[in-house]
This record gives C-alpha cells, sequence and structure tokens, in this order.
C-alpha cells in the first residue's frame, strides 16, 4: 500500500512539473469580445484578425523561444459579462497582455480591472476618448471619436458640399453619443447647421417617427454614428418614407451584415473606417490575400485589420521586453513608433492613443469603395 501511495504521488508531482513547464513554455495573452449577441460580428471578425496574426508568428517560431497561447472568452455583448471574463483572464488564466474591446462601453468595463492588476490592455478599436483615461497600462491601435467626428463632419461640408445636417443618435450609447457632439459642433463651426438632433432608444426596431420629424426638417445629410443593425434598419425606414437624405456613420457601420440588413436602401451611403481594401499598400495587399485563404475568401473588415495589428503591436512589444512580463510589455507596448499596420502607421502618443488617418467609403452592396482619406 506504501509502495502504491510513493508510485502515486510520483506521478502527480511530475504531471504537475510538466504542467508548470508546458505553461511556462508559452506565452498566454488573452482577448475578451463579443461571439455571440447583438453585434457579435464585431468580435468575431476581430477575433479572426488576432488568431491569423498569433498563427502567423507562431509558425515563425514565436517569440523569445515561446509559442503564444490565445484564449478567448466570449463577453455576449454584455458590460456585466465582461468583467467576469475579463477578471477570469487575470486571475485564473494568468494571462500577461489583454486584447479588446471593440465596444467602448464594454472597454471601460474592462480597464480598470487590467488597471488594478497591472496587465497591459490594447483595444483594436473602441474609439470614445475615455477608453485610455482609465489608466496608464490602457492603450489602443485605433483612432478616436473625436478625430472621426470630425472627419464626417468635414467630408458632409467640405466634399459633399452640404449645409444642413440631421443627427440620429442613440440615446445613452457611448459610441454615439460621442461622435454626434463632435459632429455636430464640428459641422457648425465650418459654417454648417444641425437642424434636428434627434435620439432613439437602445431596443427600437421602429424609427419612422423619429424619421418623419427629421423630414420635416429637410436635411442633407443625416449623421447616424450607431452600428450597424441600426443603421441598415434606419437606411431601409427613410427610404419607406421616402426621406431623401444621404446617410453618413462611423466605423460602427462596417459590418459584412450591413448590407444583409438595409439591402438597396444603404447603397450609396458613407462612413468613415480604419482601412479600405482598395489600397495598394503591400501590407494591406497581403494581409487581404491571406486572410481570404484562410477565411474561405472572406473579404476582411475593418475590425479583422484591426485585430490583426492589435495582436501585431503585442507581440512586438513582448519581443522588445526584456522579460516577459506585465510592466515591461506595457512600456514597450507605450514606445511603439510607426508600427506598419495593416490600418496605417502606428504610433502611441502620451495618452497612449494611436495617431493615424481615418478613410471615407462608400457603401456599394457588399463593397465599400474608398472615397478618400483624411489625415489628423
Amino acid at each position: 500500500m506504501k509502495k502504491i501511495m510513493i508510485i502515486n504521488w510520483i506521478i502527480a508531482t511530475a504531471f504537475i512539473l510538466s504542467s508548470c513547464t508546458k505553461k511556462e513554455d508559452v506565452i498566454l495573452i488573452g482577448e475578451y469580445g463579443s461571439l455571440t449577441g447583438d453585434d457579435a460580428t464585431f468580435g468575431i471578425s476581430t477575433n479572426k484578425g488576432i488568431k491569423m496574426a498569433f498563427d502567423e508568428i507562431n509558425a515563425k517560431g514565436g517569440i523569445k523561444g515561446k509559442k503564444i497561447k490565445l484564449i478567448t472568452e466570449d463577453n455576449q455583448g454584455k458590460n456585466e459579462e465582461t468583467a467576469k471574463v475579463v477578471n477570469r483572464l487575470i486571475t485564473q488564466d494568468k494571462i500577461v497582455a489583454l486584447i479588446g474591446e471593440v465596444a467602448s462601453a464594454r472597454s471601460m468595463v474592462a480597464a480598470p480591472i487590467a488597471q488594478k492588476y497591472g496587465i497591459p490592455m490594447v483595444s483594436p478599436s473602441s474609439t470614445n476618448p475615455k477608453v485610455t483615461r482609465e489608466g496608464d497600462f490602457i492603450f489602443r491601435v485605433c483612432f478616436l471619436d473625436p478625430f472621426q467626428g470630425l472627419v464626417m463632419a468635414k467630408f458632409a461640408y467640405e466634399h459633399l458640399k452640404v449645409k444642413k445636417a440631421a443627427i440620429f443618435r442613440k440615446n445613452g450609447d457611448t459610441y454615439s453619443e460621442g461622435l454626434a457632439d463632435v459632429f455636430a459642433s464640428e459641422f457648425k463651426k465650418m459654417g454648417g447647421e444641425i437642424v434636428i438632433d434627434i435620439q432613439y432608444q437602445p431596443k427600437d426596431i421602429d424609427f419612422k417617427a423619429q424619421l418623419s420629424e427629421i423630414k420635416a426638417k429637410k436635411p442633407e445629410v443625416i449623421f447616424v454614428p450607431g452600428y450597424y443593425s441600426d443603421a441598415g434598419n434606419i437606411a431601409k425606414q427613410a427610404k419607406q418614407i421616402e426621406l431623401k437624405a444621404t446617410l453618413l456613420g462611423g466605423d460602427g457601420w462596417d459590418s459584412p451584415k450591413l448590407h444583409e440588413i438595409g439591402q438597396d436602401a444603404i447603397n450609396g451611403q458613407y462612413f468613415s473606417n480604419h482601412y479600405t481594401t482598395e489600397s495598394t499598400d503591400p501590407i494591406v495587399v497581403e494581409f487581404i490575400k491571406k486572410f481570404k485563404a484562410r477565411y474561405n475568401d472572406e473579404v476582411p473588415d475593418g475590425l479583422a485589420a484591426l485585430g490583426y495589428d492589435a495582436a501585431r503591436v503585442v507581440a512586438e512589444a513582448i519581443e522588445r521586453a526584456a522579460e516577459i512580463k506585465p510592466k515591461m510589455i506595457r512600456d514597450e507596448i507605450a514606445k511603439t513608433k510607426d508600427f506598419a499596420g495593416v490600418t496605417g502607421k502606428i504610433s502611441i502618443n502620451a495618452e497612449r492613443n494611436a495617431v493615424k488617418s481615418a478613410v471615407v467609403v462608400q457603401v456599394e452592396n457588399e463593397k465599400r469603395k474608398y472615397v478618400t482619406t483624411i489625415s489628423p
């Protein structure tokens, strides 16, 4: 009996040591996002970009002789679930870096947790300015809402040559409110007029009452800074009541489902985005080629490109760090300068935000036709 107990102890000890060794042989990086829920295409696209980036790095031998292990958690598009999964990634999985989220509201739930535990967090595409203000461990690789709001105000006034605009914002939504406020302020500074600034509620699916109010004010453009599901339905219902104004949006429109929901009504409308698939930049061309080969000829949207860039920024920071420790990784992310990303050159400024250009694209069925680039 004693001999059996000793053998069992040896086996158990060997298993524990083996597990520890295996864990030490990998670099654990966490990702959280909406893989299910109302805006699941955001999380799915981002995840595809992140996985592709890390798989490419692992195929070349990894970092410092170690392979990257990505641990992905689905927050179901919910704030409360975000807190749970981020706490789990940090305290149980013992990740050294965190990537996420798309939605600014959910990034602002996760950021204080990452900051508290000293884990560097890089958001691929949360554009609200407040996200990185949560602390010095919080970064992003996308442009900000103030810039995005300015881009679309400038595009409306200077490119489309319009003077009268309406705003149709989502009440209480951090992303929508941020873009709407900046668009209104900048458009008026340029000499334009906001003829009506009206809200819809988060669960609304019938927008005709508000759209009728907008129609009565006769705007030339309507700025709709929401997500693709709202934008598609708003476009359809605007067409049904013969509201002729051009719709403008932000990067929240960027989803394969935009045209599926909006159908012909969304064609011809414009939104700001992080990159264009029409780019001739070799980095972009190669990314699209590899992405399509990997994901059954799927054309990568801006969220996939930003996920890919975020993953590579984190990986390069780990490569430069003296040791694979969160604080050292954080310090190297902060030093990122002129990183050649799919979504443009990325430099992280003192506020831990990316300084970069934006593009304006026009919807043509499933395609996004490049219109112009607007720089900071």
